[in-house]
């Protein structure tokens, strides 16, 4: 390539020889991602996109051309984004490769004592979720000595979690609570109405009376942060959050995720959990070690899928790590 200027690249010419290893090091800035990524893969992706017809164009992303004199004799390239995998703490490393999909199917079928379909193993679904934690491994509990402060009166910033303060002045004009009584002089009444109170009040909202439904704040909290996804949440909402809450391992289920009917379900005295919890190598030995003739087609694939996570260096990971702490790589054996 000649005369490279994609963003910080001053007019760069070089030569990167075919099937060999070629690393791009130096310093923040200095203009590696330009080159490797906004320069070499944005113009490999473009020249393949033109391959296709006009009408199958319109449907995938749009390359520009990079500012560059000559850009020659490249072959397809094959981008794994430095950008971490999105998602929460539902998706693992064995979902999104399909071997968990291949694990919950080979216990439904080989499994004792035999508990149902696969979808009796799967922490995502109703069927094999722990009731306790909902398939998240982990409990999150709201600490009222954090939420509140109770040397403080709700005027003076008692609520110490700011969705919740400035709901609860949509009350202040209802009567419902003293704004300027100290949380600590409150009687244990006044102090239940606002944890867990549930009732209806009348509020003035633009010089016109209104009906409000009132839920305590303990109940509003559960409702809105603990009993659903709250990954598209900001980065600010989720430290606001983490700043009143404690986490820990579920106590139902010990973190595997899954309902106390599927960890009893064995082969070879191992549950679908335990197996899981195992790095991929640990998991090829085990494996392999099924013999039900039923569970050989099964078998064969999954061994197959951690063969090429392990021949591409990622042998040290295991099933249900969360992929919310990778880094971006393209953990699918049928895609790499």
């Amino acid at each position: 390539m000649t005369r490279v200027r994609e963003n910080n690249l001053r007019n760069v010419s070089l030569e990167i020889p075919k099937q060999q290893i070629t690393v791009f090091t130096g310093v923040s800035g200095a203009g590696k991602s330009s080159l490797v990524f906004d320069t070499i893969a944005a113009e490999s992706q473009r020249q393949l996109n033109e391959v296709f017809s006009t009408f199958v164009q319109n449907f995938l992303p749009s390359y520009g051309q990079p500012d560059a004199d000559a850009i020659e004799n490249l072959s397809a390239a094959v981008v794994i984004d430095q950008k971490p995998i999105q998602g929460n703490s539902r998706p693992t490393v064995g979902t999104i490769t399909d071997i968990y999909s291949l694990l919950r199917l080979l216990y439904s079928r080989v499994g004792t004592p035999h508990i149902g379909y696969s979808k009796a193993f799967s922490f995502n679904l109703p069927e094999g979720m722990c009731p306790e934690c909902d398939g998240l491994g982990e409990t999150m509990t709201l600490d009222l000595e954090k939420l509140l402060n109770t040397s403080k009166s709700l005027n003076e910033g008692a609520i110490q979690f700011s969705t919740l303060h400035q709901q609860w002045q949509r009350y202040a004009a209802s009567g419902l609570f003293d704004g300027d009584e100290k949380l600590a002089n409150y009687t244990d009444a006044e102090y239940e109405m606002l944890i867990h109170g549930d009732t209806v009040v009348e509020s003035s909202v633009n010089d016109e009376t209104v009906e409000l439904n009132y839920e305590g704040l303990v109940d509003t909290f559960t409702r809105r942060y603990i009993e659903r996804d709250i990954s598209s949440l900001s980065d600010r909402t989720h430290e606001a959050i983490d700043r009143v809450t404690s986490r820990g391992v579920c106590p139902l289920c010990d973190g595997a995720r899954l309902n106390q009917d599927a960890l009893s379900s064995e082969i070879n005295d191992h549950n679908i959990a335990q197996l899981a919890a195992m790095n991929v190598n640990e998991l090829m030995g085990v494996v392999v070690d099924i013999e039900d003739p039923v569970a050989t087609p099964i078998v064969s694939e999954i061994t197959d899928r951690l063969r090429h996570l392990s021949t591409v260096g990622l042998e040290y990971l295991t099933l249900n790590r969360e992929t919310s702490t990778l880094s971006g790589v393209n953990l699918n054996g049928s895609r790499w």
